[in-house]
């Protein structure tokens, strides 16, 4: 049930008392919805906001491929009233629980598999209402893409993590589901998977979804029946016995290969998609085509950070059984200091998820 607009204004007055209160004993906040993504980025200190009674649909135009949402809305109930009318959103937002919410998505921006083919969490952010940690109440863009002008602060504050605002209402563009779905696989061994997406993906098929692990790689054609049809004659690849199962399983992290062993880290690695494969200890999945590489092991984060920017990369440590403090690819000294000037002019504080991206956030 969506909230009244009386309940929504008092929960968004008491919030932005809270942040002044705040400020004003230098007190940090930790923004949370579900809390499902606790394990991405710095450990956070501080009283927690509850973002989740800020939850419900606020207006949803099929014709115009638009909706708007509460922060703490889950990413459930938006795909569920997406369904009923044949769209969805279309960067794949991984769900770590069923009580994710659209709000910790965006602040994550983190894509699924369809995002090399149809754009990421940032390419459909059309405008959002955000808290400062200067206690200001602030709106950017809206609902049109028209309406996006000067700086586009919406797409600025998606992946920032929490750290220049608190997210309240979100907008976005959303696309109609596929007529048709195909999930395919073919044995083939890891660094000829490489090749052969990089092959594929660079033809004019419907592709969805590429990636691959040891053993095998598989494909998602998606589109017209017609066209989906069309494309699978020259793959040379078989129905997935897993069907679109397997996307949604890779898309939540519900794998096998997500499940980590005492002492492991995993690493989300993003380099050029024809790079080959990187020479250390670990184990692999890749998705993206190849542009993005998941990495299960024990080496050290110099290490793997060292090799990923040899192939003009950068490596996430995504989760971790140890130590998350250096969570995100160090920043060159010029990029570092624009970030700082941006934390300074949205939270001079410092306030809002403090260390969760890096420790002097």
């Amino acid at each position: 049930m969506v909230p009244s607009h009386t309940d929504i204004a008092g929960f968004y007055d008491r919030l932005q008392q809270q942040v002044i209160a705040a400020r004003a004993s230098k007190s940090p906040l930790f923004i949370q919805g579900a809390n499902s993504k606790q394990f991405y980025g710095g450990e956070c200190e501080g009283d927690i906001v509850d973002m989740r009674p800020c939850r419900g649909i606020i207006h949803y135009d099929p014709t115009e491929l638009v909706i708007t949402a509460y922060a703490g809305t889950t990413i459930e109930e938006v795909e569920r009233t997406l369904a009923e009318q044949g769209q969805m959103l279309p960067f794949e937002p991984p769900r770590f629980s069923k009580e994710t919410t659209l709000g910790g998505a965006v602040a994550a921006g983190l894509s699924g598999p369809r995002r090399p083919y149809t754009g990421s969490v940032r390419d459909f952010v059309l405008g959002m209402k955000c808290l400062t940690g200067q206690g200001e109440i602030l709106k950017f863009g809206g609902e049109v893409m028209k309406n996006v002008a000067g700086y586009d602060v919406s797409r600025l504050m998606t992946g920032a993590m929490g750290t220049l605002g608190i997210l309240l209402e979100i907008s976005l563009k959303v696309l109609p589901r596929p007529e048709y779905e195909l999930a395919l696989c073919k044995d083939l061994p890891l660094a000829d998977s490489i090749r052969y997406m990089n092959t594929w993906g660079g033809k004019l098929l419907c592709i969805s979804g590429a990636t691959c692990d040891a053993v095998e790689v598989h494909l998602r054609l998606s589109g017209k029946q017609v066209a989906v049809e069309k494309a699978l004659e020259g793959l040379e690849m078989h129905e997935d016995p897993a069907g679109l199962d397997y996307w949604r399983r890779l898309r939540d992290h519900q794998l096998g290969f997500f499940s980590l062993a005492a002492g492991e880290s995993l690493w989300r690695i993003s380099v050029p998609a024809n790079r080959p494969m990187l020479a250390i200890n670990g184990e692999w999945l890749i998705d993206w085509g190849g542009a993005q590489r998941w990495l299960k092991t024990t080496e050290s984060a110099s290490q793997i950070r060292a090799l990923a920017q040899s192939l003009t990369g950068h490596a996430t440590l995504f989760r971790s059984t140890g130590d998350r403090n250096e969570t995100f690819h160090p920043l060159p000294g010029v990029i570092k200091r624009l970030h700082l000037q941006l934390k300074d002019a949205f939270d001079p504080d410092h306030i809002l998820n403090r260390g969760r991206m890096y420790p002097d956030f």
